[in-house]
């Protein structure tokens, strides 16, 4: 038995799951990755969440671009602070580098510009390796309208990439589950409130279209967005548009120097929008900015769009 128990164990240890390479599609990339990256950084509070509720902080030696527009709630704080922000707003090359990362989870306009100093293009040569949003692959190429798939999307490959395919599985049925049950007790109009999302912006308003999350967010709580057929994802309309179209509530996205409480106060005050049904009848609905993008929040935002959408 002495000279046979070893043998056990080498044969336990050969069958135990192994990492054996896997490809992800990454917008209109293939990307292959042979081993689980090492040295990760994720820029912005959302793709930083996807990481942390992965289990993924042991593998990441910082992030980027939060701090510079938005602030960590306790959550958030409690799962980065052994890691350092290397960059208040987007990272240049030499952030990236300098960290000796192996791998950058990030988007357009999550991170990354077109024609910008940051791309996939520009960090291979360095051995970094890049997963991109999927909500913002509209950026560079045509995409099908946003969907809750588009986040579950991503948990799915970051499992994939990091070898850690089963938890990221167990937590996209959790959601689809979870989204599921709460549908099924929802009593939705036959005609969807309309509903129009103000991310920022008084001269004209910065607010999402087709292809941004809070479209397929509202869609799930009963509303329709006033600008889903904006052949945009975050993008700047006019206000005409939104006084023609009336939605009956307002989605206030809260981050940045300007308050969601500022931002109502410039609705309700200005005459323009005196004849808005939901200026008239003060119904505004605020969600944080790491709610309204794509994340593990998600689920939870649209329970919270809900309520205020049929008080009743």
């Amino acid at each position: 038995m002495k000279t046979f128990f070893p043998a056990l164990l080498a044969l336990a240890f050969l069958a135990a799951p192994a990492f054996a390479g896997t490809t992800v599609e990454s917008c209109n990339r293939s990307v292959t990755f042979d081993a689980p990256p090492k040295a990760a950084i994720s820029n912005d509070v959302n793709l930083t969440e996807m990481m942390l509720v992965l289990g993924l902080a042991d593998r990441m030696v910082g992030y980027t671009g939060i701090s510079g527009w938005k602030t960590l709630d306790e959550e958030m704080r409690a799962g980065v602070q052994a890691l350092p922000e290397l960059s208040e707003k987007y990272p240049s090359k030499e952030v990236i580098i300098g960290a000796d990362a192996d791998f950058f989870f990030a988007g357009w306009n999550y991170g990354m510009k077109v024609g910008g100093e940051v791309t996939p293009e520009t960090l291979e040569p360095f051995g970094v390796k890049v997963y991109e949003l999927t909500e913002s692959c509209i950026h560079i190429g045509p995409k099908a309208k946003v969907s809750m798939d588009d986040m579950y999307n991503d948990l799915l490959n970051l499992g994939r990439i990091f070898g850690v395919e089963d938890k990221a599985q167990a937590l996209v049925e959790g959601y689809k589950a979870e989204l599921a049950a709460f549908d099924a007790t929802l009593s939705k109009k036959e005609t969807p409130l309309r509903v129009f999302v103000y991310d920022s912006g008084e001269d004209a308003p910065f607010t999402a279209g087709r292809y941004a999350m809070p479209t397929a967010m509202i869609e799930a709580a009963g509303g329709v967005n006033i600008m889903g057929d904006f052949d945009k994802s975050w993008a700047t309309v006019n206000w005409e548009a939104v006084v023609e179209r009336d939605p009956e509530v307002i989605f206030i996205v809260n981050y940045g120097d300007v308050t969601a409480e500022q931002k109502i106060d410039f609705m309700k005050t200005n005459p323009a929008f005196a004849d808005v049904d939901a200026v008239k009848n003060d119904r505004f609905v605020v969600l944080e900015y790491v709610e309204a993008t794509p994340g593990p929040r998600n689920i939870k935002a649209i329970r919270k769009l809900a309520a205020a959408f049929w008080p009743n």
